[in-house]
């Protein structure tokens, strides 16, 4: 069999030519195409990548403000059950207070009520005892009592003390002073000259007593003179007894 190499060579040329216009019209755009294809295909993938990095990054802010959130909500809880504990603490402090403050009142009221019961009682039984006491001296009185006074007085006043003496002293020895001798009874003239005697030797001075009757003395005889008093009577006695009952029933401060 022979060979056309004239054909062949057509051929061959033709094939060249084939592959060169594939190549030009065919292949190199395919290339082109399938590059800008892979070009867009990983611009779109890093676009998905920007965006999936973003959602990523929203995810985690929109997470850690639900934390705060959370936290913040958690602690707000915690104040606001601890602000009830203390207001309902402070309610029950102040309920409590009050109460025990209305109890003490009212047990001050019932202690006050009770004392001034037992006062207005103690010093009603007392008031008695001693009016009785008071009128059962009067009734004793007698001439042996007077005259018992009498001396009584007179040892009263030989018995002062210096400087009670010199008190007195001085207060007599004012001209313009007033010496008064009060007796629950009618002196005799012999009471009044022991008791006269005894007043001027004891004080020094000629002094001329205004002797009078005081009927409120019961059973008792005072000097007065110049605001001072020097006294002697069962009175005085009754009276130390009332001061010290009424201290005793008194209410306590």
């Amino acid at each position: 069999m022979l060979i056309d190499w004239f054909t062949v060579g057509a051929q061959a040329i033709n094939f060249i030519v084939l592959i060169g216009l594939l190549k030009h019209f065919l292949y190199q755009p395919v290339l082109d195409a399938v590059d800008a294809r892979e070009a867009r295909i990983a611009g779109q993938l890093a676009d998905a990548q920007a965006l999936q990095a973003k959602a990523v990054a929203e995810r985690d802010a929109l997470h850690a403000r639900h934390e705060a959130f959370e936290h913040e909500r958690q602690a707000l809880l915690k104040q606001a059950v601890h602000d009830a504990q203390v207001e309902r603490q402070r309610l029950v402090d102040e309920a409590t207070h009050e109460a025990d403050a209305l109890k003490a009142k009212h047990q001050r009221a019932l202690a006050e009520q009770a004392a001034q019961l037992q006062q207005t009682l103690d010093q009603g039984v007392g008031h008695e005892v001693f009016a009785i006491a008071r009128r059962a001296l009067a009734d004793l009185a007698s001439a042996s009592l007077e005259a018992r006074i009498a001396e009584r007085f007179v040892e009263r006043v030989n018995a002062l003390d210096a400087a009670a003496r010199a008190e007195l002293v001085q207060v007599l020895a004012d001209p313009c002073t007033t010496a008064i001798l009060r007796s629950a009874f009618e002196l005799s003239a012999a009471q009044r000259g022991v008791i006269q005697a005894a007043v001027d030797a004891a004080f020094g001075t000629n002094l001329a007593l205004q002797f009078q009757t005081a009927p409120q003395l019961i059973a008792g005889i005072e000097l007065e003179a110049g605001g001072r008093t020097l006294a002697w009577n069962i009175a005085h006695y009754l009276a130390d007894l009332h001061a010290a009952v009424a201290a005793l029933t008194a209410p306590p401060a």
